[in-house]
This record gives structure tokens, sequence and C-alpha cells, in this order.
């Protein structure tokens, strides 16, 4: 018999992929805590930007992240948006920056009781050791389009092909930075939903954790 395990879910994948919403929907149903690893570094990214700093002081922006407090990040709505997902992908890649965050998501994935955490590198840094792993990704046209839409609904002014091209870069900086580079771990299960819809792409992920807890028998 396998001794049980917490239940840490790791959710990695590029963004606009339908991630978070996969590892939000997770979270409720197994009435686990969430933790949205990007909004870290969307709200560095920002405090950076606010405070009139230039986004390529790496000192700065670990100035930032090492005076973060996490609580209530999901509440701004200043992190939502396009200029904090391109400030995130410039941070994210500083050594410092990452180093000042990695103890807050350890700590949070470390919960007795177990966590689901989405980012870039929970699966490969963050919790290595999750029991259930999932790369969620699609190609860089939907994401693109799934992205511009959620944006145009709320007002923002862009174009899909401003859209393609900023997810086109941010991919490339997020899988070719030195620092816990975007990869899918070599355990993670590849979860494509580019032809689904969200309650596809949810039930799919459901059963790939199910899968991962009969193994362990939880």
């Amino acid at each position: 018999m396998v001794p049980s395990r917490p239940l840490v879910i790791a959710v990695d994948g590029p963004a606009a992929s339908g991630k978070g919403t996969v590892a939000s929907r997770l979270a409720q149903v197994y009435g686990l805590p969430f933790l949205d690893t990007g909004l870290l570094y969307r709200a560095v990214g920002m405090g950076v930007v606010s405070a009139g700093g230039d986004l390529s002081d790496e000192a700065a922006a670990e100035r930032v992240a090492r005076a973060l407090d996490a609580d209530g990040l999901s509440d701004d709505p200043r992190l939502t948006t396009g200029e904090a997902g391109e400030a995130a992908s410039r941070v994210a890649g500083y050594p410092g920056v990452r180093a000042a965050l990695l103890e807050l998501q350890q700590a949070f994935a470390s919960q007795p009781g177990g966590a689901v955490l989405d980012g870039r590198d929970i699966g490969t840094v963050i919790a290595p050791g999750a029991l259930a792993k999932l790369f969620v990704t699609a190609t860089p046209q939907v994401r693109a389009r799934r992205r511009w839409k959620q944006l145009h609904d709320r007002g923002d002014a862009i174009t899909y092909e401003a859209m393609l091209a900023d997810i086109q870069r941010r991919d490339e900086r997020d899988a070719g930075r030195g620092a816990a580079p975007m990869i899918q771990a070599p355990d993670a299960v590849l979860l494509d939903t580019t032809e689904m819809d969200i309650e596809t792409a949810f039930d799919a992920a459901r059963r790939i954790v199910e899968a991962a807890r009969a193994r362990y028998s939880l």
C-alpha cells in the first residue's frame, strides 16, 4: 500500500492556454487553496512601473519582490491588464526576483492537505514532487484570440495581430530565460486545449488528477 500524499496539483503552461481557469476549478472541486503564481510576477512588474522604475533594472525588481505582500492580489484589476502581463514576463527572468518569491510559493505548496498552483515552473521548480502535474497549452493563434477577446470585451483597445505578436514574444522570453524556463516537466501530462471549450478542458484535467490520485490510493 503506497502511503497517502498531500494532493498538490501543479498546472503549468503559457499565457491564455486556459491553465488559470482549469487550476481554479480544480481547487474548487477538491477543496484546496489556490495560488495563481503569475499574479506575483505581475505585481512585481507593476510595482516597478508604479514606482517610476525601469523594468530592465533587476535590482529594483528584486526589491519589489522581497517587499511583496501576496494578500489581495486577486482583487487588483491592474494585474489583469496586458501591461501587467508584459511587465511580468520582463521581470520573471531575473534570478533575484525568482529567488525572492521562491519561498512564498513553496510554502503555499507545502500546506498539509495540499494545494493547487498554476504558473510556468510549478512542476519543475516550485513543487517538483507534486502528485499531479499538468502542462496546459494551445496554439499561439488560439491563445491570442482568447486573450484578445477577453481584453476587447473589457474595452481595451488592442488588435488581434498585436496580441498574437505579444503572445509569441512572451512565449519566447518565458521558454528561453536562464532562470526556471517554462518547460514541461518530464512527468507532467500534456493537455492541449486548442480544440476544447473550458468544460471539456476541465473534464480532461480532472481525469488527469484522478488518475494520479488512483496511483497513490488517495
